[in-house]
């Protein structure tokens, strides 16, 4: 889950005094890490120089809490031979989240001749912090990610209005992604029910109630160190009571479900590019690559290729879900390739359609 906190502070000694040692040996480096810039991310000082803002805007950045679904954060405490994998991957898809919303959110409104323009931006600096486990010692794997509020080169704060809005559309590509690379790089399958509950294949539901996350009182923050993570979770699976497993419901595992894609629509005027994202993304069972998704959805509706911001292009809802094509064609291929092949029988169809009505 990708969740946009407002930041009208500088302090992130949050941050930075927390090594998160209950990744050691689980992670590629240290928990903290330059998506883009430099420094020495434990140095305060270094960190705040990020935090851009201008002289009208109380708004000086944003922090981007991306957090992994839950049976696959608790892959960390059942095992540790693969459980740096699921970090790797954790870690690429929230890249490919950032990367979405930087070339599609990121956006300063300047207003010339009495017209609005959105410019696209570009952040300067960009740090990342990867923690494991949530205020309660519960497995967690989630990322910080630090972002100034103006982008570089501008003098005036992004549009924050366009970067809530497509929130959602990079969440489900983060899942997606995050889905895709633990299915390819360990023996887990994660997938995504019709209801849009993560799963993974085989995992007890068990676990989700032993780590729900739920609980009446925040906790206050602690630094783990390894050690104590694992006797927590230790702790906690003496308790471990079966709660059975979950089917896989899906029978075209690499095809689109075109009931999920549907149904996230429904109730909509018009759909734009990030609503088509988001719904493809999360009506891909067992995920696919962010740039798949993207390429799928600008392949298929070319009239909105282009879009950014708030006020992206439109297409129907009747055009987006392709009802008459799909049932003539099957559903739609996740596959590059596939999907390539697919939309060209539909414009065969098409043309014979035009041809015959003549």
């Amino acid at each position: 889950m990708l969740t946009l906190k407002v930041r009208r502070s500088r302090d992130v000694t949050y941050l930075t005094q927390d090594p998160a040692r209950e990744l050691e040996d689980l992670r590629d480096g240290p928990a903290q890490r330059w998506l883009r810039g430099g420094g020495d991310l434990e140095r305060v000082e270094d960190v705040q120089r990020l935090l851009t803002s201008s002289e009208r805007s109380a708004v000086v950045g944003y922090d981007l809490i991306v957090a992994a679904p839950r049976p696959l954060s608790v892959l960390l405490a059942l095992d540790e031979r693969h459980a740096p994998a699921v970090v790797d991957a954790h870690r690429r898809a929230v890249g490919d989240a950032l990367e979405y919303l930087e070339d599609r959110a990121l956006v300063v409104r300047e207003r010339r001749g009495g017209v609005d323009r959105d410019l696209p931006g570009r952040w300067a600096h960009v740090a990342a912090f990867t923690h494991g486990v949530n205020r309660h010692g519960e497995p967690h794997l989630h990322d910080h990610v630090l972002v100034g509020a103006r982008p570089q080169g501008s003098v005036n704060v992004l549009d924050s209005r366009a970067l809530f809005a497509h929130a959602l559309a990079a969440d489900a590509l983060y899942r997606s992604s995050l889905r895709a690379r633990v299915a390819r790089t360990t023996p887990y399958r994660p997938w995504r029910s019709f209801e849009g509950v993560e799963h993974v294949a085989g995992l007890d539901e068990g676990y989700r109630v032993l780590w729900g996350g739920h609980h009446g009182e925040r906790g206050q923050k602690r630094h783990w160190s390894r050690e104590d993570a694992r006797g927590a979770w230790e702790d906690d699976l003496a308790r471990f009571e079966s709660h059975g497993v979950v089917p896989v419901a899906t029978r075209a595992p690499e095809r689109l479900d075109e009931h999920a894609f549907a149904s996230s629509l429904e109730g909509r005027d018009a759909v734009a590019r990030r609503h088509l994202v988001e719904a493809w993304a999360n009506a891909a069972p067992f995920g696919r690559e962010a740039r798949e998704v993207t390429a799928a959805v600008d392949l298929l509706y070319p009239g909105v290729r282009e879009s950014r911001g708030v006020r992206e292009g439109t297409v129907s809802v009747r055009e987006a879900r392709m009802y008459s094509l799909t049932r003539e064609l099957g559903a739609r291929p996740l596959a590059p390739g596939e999907l390539e092949l697919w939309l060209q029988r539909s414009r065969e169809r098409a043309r014979e359609g035009w041809t015959h009505s003549r």
